[in-house]
């Protein structure tokens, strides 16, 4: 359940946008900015407040991958398992993060919610694989060690 910040934050951007239906995925775009996630609720309170159907607004959420209704941590981790990535042995920089983090493929985000590892398709940078972001930063050319420094120097930030 979210407070009331999330509401008046969610008011805010409503206002920014429109009280229109064809404003849904831009509101939402800027609520999961601002959470690192789509709190279902606000998704429920976006749809009710610009005259769309909660049945519609969720069929919007779920179908564009890059919104999430799980909180996400400070730092989305996105392991790139394309061609290019998975021949070069993205999977083993995969193994060693959730080594490193006690996460796995059920458990995504650590505990402190400070990492999120997710798997995608590709990250459009073949010729550097394999690749990782970290809230959109490439980092190219990785191995098992080069992810436990990352991660190491990640932590000493925080």
């Amino acid at each position: 359940m979210v407070d009331q910040s999330y509401y008046d934050k969610a008011d805010s951007i409503i206002e920014v946008y429109g009280k229109k239906p064809a404003s849904l995925i831009p509101i939402i775009q800027d609520i999961q900015a601002e959470y690192r996630y789509l709190p279902p609720e606000l998704l429920v309170y976006v749809a009710k407040n610009i005259g769309v159907t909660e049945a519609k607004a969720y069929s919007v959420a779920t179908f564009y991958e890059n919104f999430s209704f799980e909180p996400k941590g400070k730092y989305v981790i996105k392991v790139c398992d394309g061609t290019a990535c998975h021949v070069n042995k993205s999977l083993t920089i995969l193994e060693r993060l959730y080594s490193d983090l006690g996460l796995s493929k059920q458990k995504n985000t650590t505990d402190d919610m400070l990492f999120t590892v997710e798997t995608v398709s590709c990250l459009g940078a073949c010729g550097l694989a394999p690749v990782l972001t970290v809230n959109d930063k490439v980092h190219p050319k990785m191995t098992p060690d080069k992810v436990s420094e990352l991660i190491q120097a990640l932590k000493d930030e925080n």
